[in-house]
């Protein structure tokens, strides 16, 4: 069923870097419930694996003294969904990531690999986007970040090079706190679903809780790669949360910057208007949750 000519156990990063570097042919695998499908549909039959499971200095979420949040890339939709420094400081990537697949699927995928498969239907990615979240990659080299934003080249295919290794997921302070987010998937069904189209948004309101200080708004599906659509965000802000043109201009902006394509899942024009439809209704969702968290003293969602 499984064509893989080898497997290797990583012990550590180094060693996976190792590894990598004397197979050009070898693939990363961690969760394997994208890696494995491939090899059974005979796209990477015959390859060579490279596993980084249960390295500890890639699973779990931390927050570091500065108050960033550190996540592993090996750590599961599951964990995230769960863990307690997601549920109280960016909780809509919890929600993003409970939206893939199934709980089998939650419970063995990671974000790491969801990342860096490249494609843009990625359920993180669009929120991730939206926490302006820098990728830490490391290889023979050494070790660089990448903004997630620049990290995508095109469909499936990623800034990572071949013998390079996600190493963490970092999300600064001032790219959460003060923000409320959420995440919207259309699929034909609830679950078990590659989205036809994913949206995110995460917006930050003024001291007196009435006008957009900050809007961020991310696709996913809704062109070659996940994107933000920074021309709308600088349109919106500074707008009263009362303003009846506020939802026109998110939906106008958001239409003229996406370049979604046809598929046998949605045709292009069905996929503009669930642009047009998700963006207001996810927008909608972040401004009430910004308002109801704000004016019950809550900090940070």
């Amino acid at each position: 069923m499984y064509d893989i000519e080898k497997y290797y156990q990583a012990k550590d990063v180094e060693d996976a870097v190792r590894a990598l570097e004397e197979d050009a042919d070898a693939v990363v695998i961690s969760g394997g419930s994208d890696v494995l499908i491939k090899i059974r549909e005979g796209k990477l039959a015959g390859c060579s694996l490279v596993s980084i499971h249960g390295i500890p200095a890639l699973e779990g979420v931390r927050m570091e003294a500065d108050g960033t949040i550190v996540i592993g890339p090996a750590t599961t939709f599951s964990h995230i969904t769960y863990d307690p420094v997601i549920q109280k400081y960016i909780p809509a990537l919890g929600w993003a990531v409970d939206q893939v697949g199934g709980p089998q699927i939650r419970n063995i995928g990671t974000i790491g690999g969801n990342v860096c498969n490249g494609v843009t239907s990625a359920d993180s990615a669009a929120l991730l986007f939206t926490l302006n979240a820098v990728l830490e990659l490391t290889g023979p080299k050494g070790t660089r970040e990448i903004p997630v934003a620049e990290f995508y080249t095109g469909p499936g295919r990623t800034l990572r090079e071949h013998a390079e290794i996600l190493t963490a997921i970092k999300i600064t302070r001032e790219n959460y706190q003060g923000f409320y987010g959420h995440y919207t998937k259309y699929g034909k069904r609830n679950a078990m679903e590659i989205a036809t189209l994913g949206c995110a948004v995460h917006v930050k309101l003024s001291a007196d809780n009435m006008r957009i200080s900050e809007f961020r708004l991310g696709f996913g599906v809704a062109a070659p790669t996940p994107i933000r659509c920074f021309k709308t965000e600088e349109t919106v802000k500074g707008m009263a949360v009362t303003d009846p043109e506020l939802y026109e201009k998110i939906q106008e902006g958001a239409v003229s910057e996406v370049t979604p394509r046809s598929s046998w899942r949605a045709s292009r024009e069905f996929r503009l208007q669930l642009v047009r439809e998700l963006s207001v209704r996810t927008a909608k969702e972040a401004i009430e949750k910004a308002m109801e968290k704000v004016a019950g003293g809550e900090a940070d969602a």
